[in-house]
């Protein structure tokens, strides 16, 4: 899926909206190689990586009644990033799956997104470098979609064709 805070938009710093989204959805080496020496560290843990079930809800052609869908595994946390220092933010995950890891160091990332001296490394060696996967993935999914495609306009012009020759004659 491809959502609004998949692209920041010109001269917009990201919201914590945006890049928790982001966070969410980024591969573990994706997040490994940006947070570097700090995802080594253990963090002060506030509550560790849990696996549950969240419903999912739907509607009915994007717009309709809202109904309930169906059950996902999500695994979350909430941390501190090591060190003495208690002022630090916390940092929160959801993630879809039971990768506790990817948990992990999406809440770190959180947590240090929030700090302003981290905020503009990480959104050029984290954010971007995601955002650019992700649209990747999703012209994946759309040229694959796009293949299998049915032109049913031409299929109606070609038979609605031949019964008005029929008719000139």
């Amino acid at each position: 899926m491809f959502h609004e805070f998949d692209s920041a938009g010109a001269n917009r710093p990201p919201s914590r909206k945006d890049w928790m989204a982001l966070l969410a959805r980024a591969p573990v080496p994706a997040l490994e190689s940006a947070l570097g020496e700090q995802a080594a560290h253990e963090p002060r843990w506030l509550r560790r990586p849990e696996t549950g079930l969240m419903m999912v809800q739907g509607r009915a052609g994007g717009t309709g009644e809202r109904f309930n869908l169906g059950e996902v595994t999500v695994t979350r946390c909430a941390l501190r990033p090591a060190g003495d220092n208690h002022q630090a933010a916390v940092g929160v995950a959801y993630v879809l799956g039971r990768n506790h890891r990817q948990s992990v160091l999406a809440a770190l990332a959180d947590s240090l997104l929030q700090d302003p001296l981290h905020q503009p490394r990480l959104e050029a060696v984290l954010l971007e470098p995601v955002r650019r996967h992700l649209a990747a993935q999703q012209a994946g999914r759309q040229a694959r979609t796009q293949s299998t495609k049915v032109d049913f306009f031409t299929v109606a012009r070609e038979s609605g064709s031949g019964s008005d020759e029929g008719a000139d004659e």
